[in-house]
């Protein structure tokens, strides 16, 4: 089988993913003529990115990739919340939680993109309809699973006070929000230095992990999962899966394997890159030279 035919055929199956987990985050929500708030959402999350795919696939462009995947975050809470049968503190927390981090990175990565004036990743993807379409595919997925929990919490019937669980998850929340927030900036201000040009940060954060963003990514969407763990019922709880999708695709599908690949390109064989590599955790933070060891 061709790579044009694999990728062909990769599609339909991102969009089954997202027709199960519409069925199964849908189980004792509300609907609105009948069509279930949950599904609906999803829905939109695929057309929003499928119709911006559109414009972006003709100009051969990404630069409107990142803002498009963060305006999807926010119109799914907002709706959800606009929607749901009732309005409670929990609610608010979760749209709150999920509303900041999408305008933080957002607007992060959307600057990111126009100081450099275009993302690598997108080199090559933009240039095959198939494969650029399935990346945009990918990030309605993305958006839909990782605000699952959230969406269903909103959207379902049930509702009792805040707890415990809610204080960890914010919590959890606020630790992985701050991480990845510090990371970015510490990131930033290494690039804007003419100084590091062709050089790889290993300082602050970069010290203890090789990808300590990714790590507070995952750490603030378990936060969100917790949150709204008391309020799930049947089916919904297959939207539980958020974090375990978020953990999967950064570390061995879209995020760490393509940036270590194109690190080990750049840098691989000098002597101060392979000595970081060796003595830096690849994710969760560790103080350097005390890399834990891969279990055998």
């Amino acid at each position: 089988m061709s790579p044009s035919d694999r990728n062909a055929i990769a599609f339909p199956w991102i969009l089954l993913a997202g027709v199960g987990l519409a069925l199964a985050g849908s189980d004792g929500g509300a609907s609105i003529g009948g069509v279930p708030v949950f599904a609906l959402l999803v829905a939109l999350a695929f057309a929003a990115n499928l119709l911006a795919f559109v414009p972006a696939y003709l100009a051969r462009t990404e630069a409107f990739f990142d803002l498009t995947g963060s305006a999807t975050y926010v119109a799914v809470a907002v709706l959800a919340v606009a929607l749901a049968p009732e309005v409670d503190e929990r609610s608010v927390v979760l749209l709150v939680l999920v509303t900041v981090w999408a305008l933080r990175l957002g607007t992060f990565l959307v600057r990111r993109v126009h100081r450099a004036g275009k993302d690598g990743r997108f080199d090559e993807l933009k240039q095959s309809f198939f494969r650029f379409l399935n990346v945009w595919a990918l990030q309605a997925l993305w958006v839909s699973v990782t605000v699952a929990p959230a969406l269903a919490a909103l959207t379902g019937r049930t509702r009792i006070p805040l707890g415990p669980p809610a204080m960890l998850g914010a919590l959890l929340w606020l630790a992985g929000f701050s991480v990845e927030l510090v990371a970015d900036a510490q990131k930033s201000r290494f690039r804007a230095n003419p100084v590091n040009r062709d050089r790889f940060i290993r300082s602050g954060l970069w010290s203890w992990s090789r990808h300590p963003n990714y790590f507070g990514e995952i750490l603030l969407w378990t936060g969100v999962a917790i949150i709204a763990v008391p309020v799930l019922r049947g089916w919904q709880w297959v939207t539980l899966v958020s974090p375990v999708f978020v953990a999967l695709l950064l570390t061995r599908v879209s995020g760490i394997p393509l940036l270590e690949k194109r690190s080990d390109e750049k840098w691989g064989g000098q002597p101060d890159y392979e000595a970081y590599k060796s003595r830096t955790s690849v994710l969760i933070p560790f103080p350097p030279g005390r890399k834990p060891e891969r279990p055998r």
